[in-house]
């Protein structure tokens, strides 16, 4: 199947012309195309939330007019990419400088979970773009995410407080480790440059204003998203389009919203048979449910893609992971995926051994005709990217045919060798093969892949846009809290509430930092 010059080969499946049929047939049973069409009306299809699910809204063109409640939400998306626009173009022109005078050429973005793993997918795969690299230069990019304070420590190591632009992502600006992080470079700012600095220092991306201007950052510098944007969906908001313009410049994101939007298209459009996300998503069920395989190996041959999969697993596994319909009944079959991958040739030399050999485990290989940066050396048989890519194009078939003893033995393989360098083959892959890997196909290659999983949802007849399943850790998380604060400040002993096994640990954990004070000076990290 192909759709702008995007290529798709899917005749490594274990699925036959009658299977893609069937599925197609339980595509119609589910009502996948009503599906569809109601998340683009804005149908309140995330039930348990009583929201509608309109990323696609995010990179709709100006003049769209796609509505949530009765209202057209297109012109409040151009609201704020406009602010995006001219506020990244004014620290970028140095027009908005920090507290001291100087430019901000360095921005750390501060979030976790969607908040973090899409920006940083498409930051990671636009650094070695050509266009987006001669915008980006002489400029940083760092994301924080973990509370660990190690991830702190490296994000301001080597950083000047007064050419550092912090953006704190949190929608409800509560988040327990955003805001923790937070408040950690808010006081590595002002223990520097005083605290007014904060204002000129930090920006938000939230829609708690009130929040927002107690913490000392100034309401007008606070881009907005909306409840019908999931965390795990809202790269193509001010979530990523704010870090990413102040990166790379606007004009470079928006040719990345403009690639999303293009399969936002195909997607609503587009026949089944021809239809990239819809036969995607149905394959995975097929696999996952049908074949009873539970994992599916994500493979791009570009070191550009590296964080990919990292970002893909939370789309995917945080959307499907479910084990009830709809409806709140068990589901009687399996549904979700597990996701991992890394890029091809690395993963090769680390866990192909076990797809080639072990467990059966679906692959998605994704291949870039042109490379971002080709290299040429003379009298090299190809060029790194031949190299690259003669990979790409040979692995599938190794899953595909595998190698059999006849063919062993006439290679005069000796007989005891026989059994451990036999291949069973039949092994199902698929092929992406996109013609560049620029702004515009990463927005393509993302878009798809987002849409891919709500077919899944939509065909196991579940809600893809919730996700309760982190609420549990996050609660008994607090009780945690509670005690650490009454044993450090008090010196009161865990109590009976925990079971012996946290008991014990927890104890453990605070006798061995006994000497953690009280009441603490501030300590900022120092590498």
């Amino acid at each position: 199947v192909e759709f702008d010059n995007i290529f798709l080969d899917y005749s490594r499946q274990q699925a036959s012309p009658d299977t893609i049929n069937k599925l197609y047939k339980l595509a119609d049973e589910a009502h996948l195309k009503q599906k569809i069409d109601r998340m683009y009306n804005g149908d309140h299809i995330n039930i348990t939330e009583n929201r509608s699910v309109l990323h696609v809204a995010l990179r709709a063109p100006r003049n769209s007019a796609i509505c949530s409640d009765g209202k057209n939400v297109v012109p409040d998306v151009w609201n704020v990419l406009d602010k995006i626009k001219d506020f990244s173009e004014r620290v970028r022109n140095g027009s908005w400088v920090g507290a001291t005078g100087k430019e901000l050429k360095d921005v750390i973005a501060v979030g976790i979970g969607g908040s973090f793993l899409g920006p940083l997918f498409v930051h990671t795969a636009l650094q070695t773009d050509p266009e987006a690299s001669k915008n980006a230069r002489g400029r940083e990019l760092r994301f924080l995410a973990n509370v660990d304070p190690i991830d702190a420590a490296r994000n301001i190591s080597g950083l000047n407080p007064e050419t550092t632009l912090v953006v704190v992502v949190s929608k409800t600006f509560t988040t327990a480790e955003t805001m923790l992080n937070a408040r950690t470079l808010r006081e590595w700012i002002s223990s520097a440059l005083g605290v007014s600095a904060v204002a000129k220092h930090m920006v938000a991306v939230s829609t708690n204003l009130p929040l927002v201007e107690k913490f000392g950052i100034d309401p007008n510098n606070a881009f907005a998203f909306w409840d019908w944007v999931g965390g795990r969906n809202s790269v193509c908001s001010a979530v990523g389009v704010l870090p990413l313009s102040l990166q790379y410049g606007f004009a470079v994101v928006e040719k990345f919203l403009q690639g999303a939007h293009s399969i936002d298209q195909h997607f609503s459009s587009a026949p089944f048979e021809k239809n990239i996300p819809v036969l995607l998503g149905l394959l995975s069920v097929w696999n996952v449910s049908f074949l009873g395989y539970p994992a599916r190996a994500i493979l791009p041959y570009s070191q550009a893609l590296e964080k990919l999969a990292p970002h893909i697993q939370q789309v995917s596994m945080e959307s499907n992971g479910k084990g009830v319909s709809i409806d709140g009944l068990p589901l009687p079959f399996e549904s979700g995926e597990i996701d991992f991958g890394e890029p091809g040739t690395n993963g090769q030399h680390s866990f192909y051994q076990l797809i080639h050999q072990g467990r059966v485990i679906p692959c998605d290989f994704i291949g870039v005709v042109k490379s971002q940066q080709p290299v040429y050396l003379k009298g090299e048989v190809v060029n790194n990217h031949d190299e690259l890519m003669s990979n790409f194009f040979a692995q599938p078939d190794a899953l595909a045919y595998g190698k059999t003893p006849e063919q062993l033995r006439k290679e005069n393989v000796s007989e005891h060798l026989i059994p451990h360098k036999t291949f069973t083959g039949n092994r199902p892959s698929l092929s992406i093969l996109l013609p560049t890997l620029d702004a515009y196909r990463i927005g393509q290659l993302l878009a798809i892949y987002e849409h891919r999983v709500a077919v899944q949802g939509f065909v196991w007849g579940i809600n893809s846009f919730d996700q309760w399943g982190v609420e549990l850790g996050k609660s008994l998380a607090t009780q945690v809290r509670k005690q650490l604060h009454a044993s450090r400040v008090n010196g009161e002993p865990v109590e009976e509430g925990f079971n012996f096994s946290t008991k014990t640990l927890l104890t453990r954990y605070l006798k061995a930092t006994s000497d953690v004070p009280a009441d603490p000076s501030t300590l900022l990290p120092k590498i």
